[in-house]
């Protein structure tokens, strides 16, 4: 038996009714059989990102089963081979529908397919590659979309990182300031100022700045690319202010799926907006960007924004999450 969290969806409530429980007498056939996949994983950590958050405060849309384990992230090892893994790999899974259609990292076991795994850097602990986690992952999978695109470093046309505090923006930072680039961060939260600046950024805005209503469709130049996890006006008013042949990168939508535009910034400054899935992320570049990652990623850095919880706290770190009270990354120890 495992210790695990589940989500139970009441499939007779008129609206979705959430309930969560941590679960100490799980078994492995609740995990499925070998449809569910031909790998058995002993999980230390998964991590709380912005879909764990809605998952676990009850929020309608992530979790697709009446009754499913969230998370997902998980770092573990292999104790049922299979293919490539022996016993005892340690390997990382982000994304493929983990906690979302598929039993997640917030439990102690989880059964998945071999080809979703990735094996763990040697030089990234276990703790560490949670710490960087689906935020993390998609942060690099953003600075690998700008680097295709032609980007680099320009003191006079910075990298603006929307939805700064948060962990994709905090771990975008990082990766972009320890490359050389020049980095703006927005922010709604003024109390993070100094933070950012630890991370990397040289320059700081107010989200109000871009998030409040769409400006003109064309204003002034100020960004050489964008690492954008807000989306609708934010994204909307970042497009409009990229100098001629920038890139943005949109990896999320904290403010809204929406995006009131038009075509001018597009046709008449030849910007780029390139749009990054890490959820179904082919394995050539999930290794691509892991490996960057442990070659790119100051992980000392890494350590002074994360934090850890017990699982039992994690929906605890939810609500904190989705109240904006939460920064950088939280790792959830899923033996505590």
């Amino acid at each position: 038996m495992f210790r695990a969290l589940r989500v139970s969806q009441a499939a007779d409530s008129p609206k979705p009714k959430v309930r969560v429980d941590l679960v100490d007498n799980f078994e492995d056939d609740a995990l499925g059989g070998e449809d569910a996949g031909d790998v058995l994983v002993d999980v230390e950590y998964s991590s709380i990102n912005f879909k764990d958050g809605l998952a676990l405060t009850g929020r309608p849309g992530v979790i697709k089963a009446p009754n499913l384990i969230p998370g997902i992230d998980l770092v573990g090892t292999v104790t049922q081979p299979s293919g490539t893994w022996a016993v005892g790999d340690s390997v990382i899974l982000n994304g493929f529908g983990i906690g979302e259609t598929h039993h997640g990292g917030l439990g102690e076991r989880a059964r998945v397919k071999s080809e979703w795994l990735v094996r763990r850097p040697e030089s990234i602990s276990p703790a560490r590659a949670a710490a960087i986690g689906t935020a993390g992952f998609t942060a690099m999978l953003s600075v690998l979309a700008l680097e295709r695109h032609g980007l680099t470093p320009d003191a006079d046309k910075p990298v603006l990182v929307t939805g700064a505090s948060g962990g994709v923006g905090s771990i975008a930072i990082a990766l972009l300031a320890g490359l050389g680039h020049t980095v703006t961060a927005s922010t709604g939260r003024a109390a993070e100022h100094d933070y950012l600046r630890g991370l990397g950024a040289t320059a700081i805005i107010e989200r109000a700045e871009l998030g409040e209503e769409p400006g003109k469709p064309m204003q002034s130049q100020r960004w050489g690319a964008v690492i954008d996890s807000v989306g609708s006006t934010t994204l909307a008013n970042a497009l409009a202010q990229v100098h001629y042949g920038g890139v943005v990168a949109a990896c999320g939508l904290a403010q809204g799926p929406d995006l009131r535009t038009t075509v001018m910034p597009f046709i008449l400054r030849s910007v780029t907006l390139a749009g990054i899935n890490s959820v179904q992320a082919p394995l050539a570049l999930r290794e691509d960007a892991w490996a960057r990652l442990a070659t790119d990623l100051d992980l000392d850095l890494l350590d002074s924004l994360t934090e850890t919880a017990s699982l039992g706290e994690a929906t605890t770190v939810a609500e904190r999450i989705m109240s904006g009270g939460v920064r950088g990354r939280t790792v959830i120890d899923v033996t505590r």
